[in-house]
């Protein structure tokens, strides 16, 4: 913990813990409804994305009796660490899935928990365990194991898929680290990054892309995506990053990959293998290892 959060009692750090852990279901359907969206471009989806997303998140402060003035009063670390840690994460996992097998890609991505819980170990009062060197190494194992040529020498996919996942998954679990840095802004503020996040997206759209008409089946997924994946899951995630256990997030968060994985093979978008589900079992197992949490800890 750090000194901020030690200020708050058991009980307000339990629950902003399991606030930001209700992120995860919501975002366990995030590669699912990427998959089905390949038809329109990277930017575009983004943009209409977060636009959504936005607009819902706005909505609900409203209903609720909340005011963004305090978007004001948010210092400029705070809108480069938001928006660019939305921006670039999405970008690079929306371009991985376009590149890759959506099984491997969304494993990879996932090693983000275990690398939250190893970045949470260079914080103030923080040190790197043992366990937690173990959990890379079986992390580790589970990526090498997903990205490893077949019989005949062959990669399943273009290896910058790859390469996009891991950037992916570093940038996430930096974003979620480096909120402590600015636990003194309001969860709010994530309503003007998501909105900031679509202006910006939409800027390179109107670039560098043609625009593509979503279909009403389209624009049903793209309601879905902004609502929750891209919408009330970051409130969430950020009120618990700034204000809740982090490292019992990490360790929270590793039933995300399986929960995407097996939305992804029951919608037919990836076919189960003993390989997948080893180094499912690898990756989730490296970041259990690697967090290490008991309930005593933050009860």
């Amino acid at each position: 913990m750090t000194a901020m959060a030690s200020t708050r009692s058991p009980a307000e750090i339990r629950r902003a813990t399991w606030l930001g852990a209700a992120a995860v279901p919501m975002w366990a359907m995030l590669a699912w409804l990427t998959t089905s969206l390949t038809r329109l471009p990277p930017f575009e989806l983004l943009a209409i994305g977060f636009g959504l997303g936005a607009v819902a998140l706005i909505t609900v402060r409203a209903v609720t009796g909340g005011e963004l003035g305090v978007l004001k009063r948010v210092p400029l670390r705070a809108w480069l660490l938001g928006v660019g840690g939305l921006f670039f994460y999405h970008l690079f996992y929306v371009l991985a899935f376009r590149a890759a097998p959506a099984a491997q890609v969304n494993l990879l991505n996932y090693l983000w928990p275990l690398l939250i819980v190893l970045f949470a170990a260079l914080l103030p009062g923080h040190r790197l365990r043992a366990r937690q060197v173990l959990g890379a190494l079986a992390g580790l194992a589970g990526a090498v194991l997903l990205v490893a040529p077949d019989t005949d020498g062959a990669v399943d996919g273009a290896p910058i898929g790859y390469v996009l996942a891991l950037a992916a998954a570093v940038t996430w679990a930096g974003y979620s680290v480096l909120s402590r840095r600015v636990a003194d802004v309001p969860s709010d503020a994530v309503i003007g990054c998501c909105a900031a996040t679509a202006l910006l997206a939409a800027s390179c759209h109107f670039v560098t892309e043609t625009t593509v008409l979503p279909s009403p089946g389209e624009w049903l997924r793209l309601v879905a995506i902004g609502l929750l994946p891209l919408g009330l899951a970051f409130v969430a995630w950020d009120h618990g990053c700034k204000r809740g256990d982090i490292t019992m997030l990490g360790t929270l968060a590793y039933a995300t990959p399986l929960l995407s994985t097996f939305i992804l093979v029951a919608a037919g978008t990836a076919t189960a293998s003993p390989t997948l589900w080893i180094a499912s079992a690898l990756i989730v197992g490296g970041a259990a290892i690697a967090s290490g949490i008991h309930r005593n800890e933050v009860s």
